[in-house]
């Protein structure tokens, strides 16, 4: 792949963003010069844009296994995520349920908002992982109460790529009578998520992770599940999302969920063959003391999180985008950060460990040369700034 300069370039970030596919981008621009109405009008140009925006909702619901009316379309994975930790908290304290539980290793759109609903003062557990950044169902089974309102815990983890035991996390908070909410911006578009199946009573998604426009995403909402809306104003989304909607980004997003729908199993079995051979690579091409972050059992097929020893990780970042190699420290959310991952250090790692360590994120844009040559250049970097270490 070559960037705009010529120059050979690798993108190994997709769990930060996504090209947009040129099938999405072609919809987006029909959709801004063509279904440019307000679907909240009545006449006939403002009726074309309402069967775009129904088209899309059904898109989207339906690789979600739900009914559209139960689906809201927000800004993106974090306004999501907002909405559903402060409107079912807000909704569920006047029924006297104050507590909220959610994971260490969540996005910090959960982990913030948790924060604030806890200065705000509600009862907040952050619930530990194991050194696999799996959360035990029988750990979440001790920290629930009767006041537990709701559960938060993400499908697949955005830096370690921990796919968790959704089901079963869902199903202990339903025995305490808590409502269950996941993080799915990772997953949705990537692996089967039959929300109902697996319990969830409200789940995230987000567009510009599965090859879709920035800006746009959506939470499903179970029917009969009360929320409090976090804005005021036209009633739009049933008055769960107030405001004139993005009709590019909703008709983009159901475009790539379109997409994803026809060729999820072959992405998850190519890119997941290209992941095996890329840590090959990469072992034999640094000549050992690399070591894998989390589960490599419980893992999503595009996600590779390493510690390289002995090296710091944003001199290798650098290093490798000189090359034109594109990868990442941790969440993109966080990378003006001079912290180590939250995520890391909660399995059990320590700064310098932390610090050590790069997420290689794979998707369609990748083949085997580049990956292979992206290996290369990844040993050759590792082996120097070694040897300028010691």
């Amino acid at each position: 792949m070559s960037g705009a300069s010529g120059k050979r370039f690798v993108y190994l970030d997709h769990s930060a963003t996504t090209p947009v596919d040129p099938r999405v981008a072609d919809v987006v621009h029909r959709a801004m010069v063509e279904g440019w109405g307000n679907p909240s009008s009545r006449y006939a140009k403002a009726n074309e844009a309402k069967l775009l925006l129904d088209e899309a909702r059904r898109q989207v619901s339906g690789l979600l296994g739900v009914n559209p009316e139960e689906l809201y379309f927000t800004s993106g994975g974090t306004e999501a995520d907002n909405l559903a930790l402060f409107g079912v908290m807000e909704a569920s304290k006047q029924k006297g349920r104050d507590h909220l539980v959610v994971s260490t290793i969540e996005h910090s759109a959960i982990l913030h908002a948790a924060e604030h609903l806890h200065e705000g003062g509600f009862e907040v557990t952050f619930l530990k992982v194991g050194s696999d950044g799996v959360v035990d169902p029988s750990e979440l089974r001790k920290a629930l109460k009767k006041t537990t309102a709701l559960v938060s815990v993400m499908h697949v983890n955005n830096e370690i790529g921990t796919v968790q035991p959704i089901r079963e996390l869902a199903e202990a908070a339903h025995q305490a009578g808590a409502l269950f909410h996941t993080d799915a911006v990772q997953s949705f578009g990537k692996l089967p998520l039959p929300v109902r199946e697996i319990g969830a009573d409200l789940a995230s998604a987000s567009s510009h992770k599965i090859y879709g426009p920035k800006g746009i995403g959506a939470l499903y909402v179970r029917k009969g599940v009360e929320l409090v809306p976090r804005a005021w104003g036209g009633g739009q989304e049933r008055g769960i999302r107030t405001g004139t909607e993005n009709m590019p980004g909703i008709v983009g997003f159901g475009e790539a969920v379109r997409l994803c729908a026809q060729v999820m199993d072959e992405d998850a079995e190519r890119i997941g063959a290209l992941r095996e051979r890329f840590q090959r690579n990469i072992d034999q091409a640094c000549e050992g003391d690399v070591s894998l972050n989390g589960s490599a059992e419980r893992r999503i097929y595009l996600n590779l999180n390493l510690r390289f020893e002995g090296v710091e990780g944003e001199s290798l970042l650098l290093a490798l985008d000189l090359d034109g190699i594109a990868v990442s420290t941790g969440s993109a959310c966080s990378s003006g950060s001079t912290k180590p991952s939250h995520v890391l250090t909660a399995i059990g790692l320590s700064d310098r460990e932390a610090h050590e360590s790069l997420r290689f994120t794979l998707g369609r844009t990748n083949n085997e040369e580049d990956l292979d040559w992206a290996a290369s250049r990844i040993g050759y970097h590792v082996k120097r700034l070694r040897a300028m270490a010691f």
